[in-house]
């Protein structure tokens, strides 16, 4: 990790695009969710929460693993709750909890996270030929 943090010039993983963009994700997330219906407080709404949470959480716990190897696996955990999150996104569209403009926005945030944390998942296996 030492290695990748020389290259890259980081000091922590709040230095990181994909992470600042995740936690940017996530912030809208949770006002998009303010407009659900009451009976959804306790479902979608906090499923969708969790999902979006997960992702800058788990790049900020894998990066402090210090180990590449670990780093990388959590950077697939939130690579899959992007997945996850993009799901809740379109049943909320289509259940009518969120107009077509605030889907379209919500989901080019998490499309372009998810290009960030393929980028960065490739390049740290490149760099440690994993």
């Amino acid at each position: 990790m030492e290695k990748i943090e020389k290259s890259i010039k980081l000091k922590t993983y709040k230095d990181l695009i994909a992470w600042k963009k995740s936690y940017q994700l996530c912030l809208n997330i949770y006002e998009l969710t303010k407009t659900f219906p009451k009976s959804e407080i306790f479902c979608l709404s906090d499923q969708i929460k969790r999902s979006a949470l997960s992702v800058p959480s788990n790049i900020a716990e894998g990066y402090s693993r210090h180990q590449t190897k670990e780093y990388i696996r959590f950077l697939y955990i939130s690579y899959a709750s992007l997945a996850e999150l993009e799901t809740q996104l379109m049943l909320a569209k289509d259940l009518s909890y969120i107009d077509s403009d605030r889907f379209k926005k919500a989901l080019h945030m998490q499309n372009d996270v998810q290009r960030l944390m393929m980028g960065l998942i490739r390049s740290l296996k490149r760099m440690n030929s994993i």
